[in-house]
C-alpha cells in the first residue's frame, strides 16, 4: 500500500495562494497595484487629459496650459521637500511621523529673518545657520522619540505647539519684512532653461536652487549609503536590526535631525516666496505638515515603516500640486480652497486603503 505525503506548506487544492489570487487579476491591474510609480504616472496622465479637456470645452475660469502648470511648480518646492522629510521619518518605523515640521518652518523663518533681515549677516551664512537651527529642532524630536521613548505622535505634537508659540513670541507676532528680506523674492522668480528654454515654459528658480538638490541628497542618503540601509532595516524590524548590529536609537535620532534640517531649508524657501519672514509661514491654514504626510503616503510610503521611495513622493507631490491648480480654475472663490482640503483628505484615505490592500494581497511588493 502506498501513501502520499503532502508538504505542510502546500495549500489545499481548493484554497488558492495569495500569488494565485494576484495572478487572476489582469496584468495591467496588478502592475498598477504593485508599482506605485506606474500608478502615479497613470493618475497624472488622467488628470492632465481631464483638465485639458475641460479647458478646451471652456469650462474653466482660466487656461490650464503648460505655462500655468509650470507656474504652479512654485508650490511644489516646499511641499515636496517636506514630504521627503516625512518619508525619512515614516520609513524609520515605530509609528514614525513628524507633526512639528510646519512649526519648525515658522520658527526657523523668524530666526532667518533676524539673521539676514535685521542683523545683516551674509546670505549664505544665514541659510546655513537656518538649516542648522532646523536640524537642532529636529534633534529635539529625535531625542524625545529615540532616547526617551516618547511615541512620535505625542512628541512631535508637543513640539509643534512649542515651536509655534516661540515663532509667535520671538518678534511679538510681527513678520520681518526688511528690504533685504523683500529682495529675496528674486529667488522665487522664473527663469528660462538654457539651450532649450525657448521651447519650454519658464520654471520657478526654487526648483533648481532648492528642490532638485534636496531630492538628490535624500535619494542618495536613502538608496546609496549605509545609513539608508540601516534606516530601512529599523523601519522593517528594529529588533532584527539591533541584533544585526544596527544602532537603532542613533539611526532614528539622526533621521529626525535630517528632517528638521530639511524643514530649516524650507523656511528659507517660504521667506523668499512671501518676501517676508512670517511667524505662521508653516502653520497657516491647514499647515504644511499634513499635506506633506499625505503626499508621502500617496507616494507609497507605508505608515508601518520600512517602505517608500523618493520617486514616488516626487510624483505624488506633482499630482497634488497640479490637481490643486485645476481645482482653483474649476471652482470660483472660497469653494476651490475648501475643495482642495476635501481632495487632500480623500486622497489620504484612498492612499492608505491602497497601501493596505497592496500589502495584504501582494505581500512583499513595494
Amino acid at each position: 500500500m502506498s501513501t502520499t505525503v503532502t508538504p505542510k506548506d502546500t495549500p489545499p487544492p481548493d484554497v488558492p495562494s495569495s500569488e494565485d489570487r494576484g495572478t487572476r487579476l489582469p496584468k495591467a491591474v496588478v502592475l498598477l497595484l504593485t508599482n506605485r510609480t506606474v500608478l502615479l504616472i497613470a493618475l497624472l496622465v488622467v488628470l492632465l487629459v481631464v483638465m485639458f479637456s475641460l479647458d478646451a470645452a471652456g469650462m474653466l475660469r482660466g487656461n490650464y496650459n503648460s505655462d500655468y502648470l509650470a507656474a504652479a511648480l512654485i508650490n511644489l518646492v516646499p511641499l515636496t521637500m517636506l514630504a521627503l522629510a516625512e518619508l525619512l521619518v515614516i520609513v524609520s518605523g515605530r509609528g514614525g511621523i513628524d507633526l512639528s515640521l510646519g512649526s519648525i518652518v515658522s520658527l526657523t523663518s523668524m530666526v532667518f529673518g533676524f539673521m539676514y533681515g535685521l542683523w545683516d549677516w551674509p546670505l549664505l551664512l544665514s541659510i546655513l545657520l537656518a538649516v542648522v537651527f532646523g536640524a537642532l529642532c529636529g534633534a529635539v524630536n529625535g531625542a524625545l522619540v529615540a532616547f526617551i521613548g516618547f511615541p512620535p505622535l505625542i512628541a512631535t505634537l508637543a513640539t509643534y505647539y512649542a515651536f509655534w508659540s516661540l515663532a509667535l513670541v520671538i518678534n511679538d507676532q510681527q513678520p520681518i519684512s526688511s528690504p533685504p528680506i523683500q529682495e529675496l523674492y528674486d529667488l522665487s522668480a522664473t527663469f528660462e532653461i538654457p539651450l532649450i528654454g525657448a521651447y519650454l515654459p519658464l520654471i520657478p528658480l526654487g526648483v533648481v536652487l532648492f528642490l532638485i538638490p534636496t531630492v538628490v541628497v535624500v535619494w542618495y542618503l536613502s538608496d546609496k549609503t549605509t545609513f539608508g540601509r540601516r534606516l530601512y532595516g529599523i523601519g522593517t524590524n528594529d529588533v532584527a536590526a539591533a541584533w544585526s548590529g544596527v544602532n537603532v536609537r542613533s539611526t532614528r535620532f539622526i533621521t529626525y535631525t535630517i528632517a528638521g534640517a530639511i524643514a530649516g531649508l524650507v523656511a528659507v524657501v517660504t521667506v523668499s516666496q512671501f518676501a517676508s519672514a512670517r511667524p505662521d509661514a508653516g502653520t497657516s491654514g491647514n499647515g504644511m505638515a499634513l499635506p506633506a504626510i499625505t503626499i508621502a503616503v500617496l507616494g507609497g510610503v507605508a505608515i508601518t515603516g520600512g517602505v517608500g521611495r523618493v520617486l514616488g513622493v516626487v510624483l505624488a507631490a506633482l499630482l497634488i500640486v497640479w490637481l490643486n491648480a485645476g481645482i482653483l480654475l474649476a471652482f470660483a472663490g472660497n469653494t476651490g480652497s475648501q475643495l482642495q482640503l476635501f481632495a487632500l483628505g480623500a486622497i489620504l484615505v484612498g492612499a492608505a486603503l491602497l497601501n493596505g490592500i497592496t500589502t495584504r494581497r501582494f505581500s512583499g511588493s513595494r
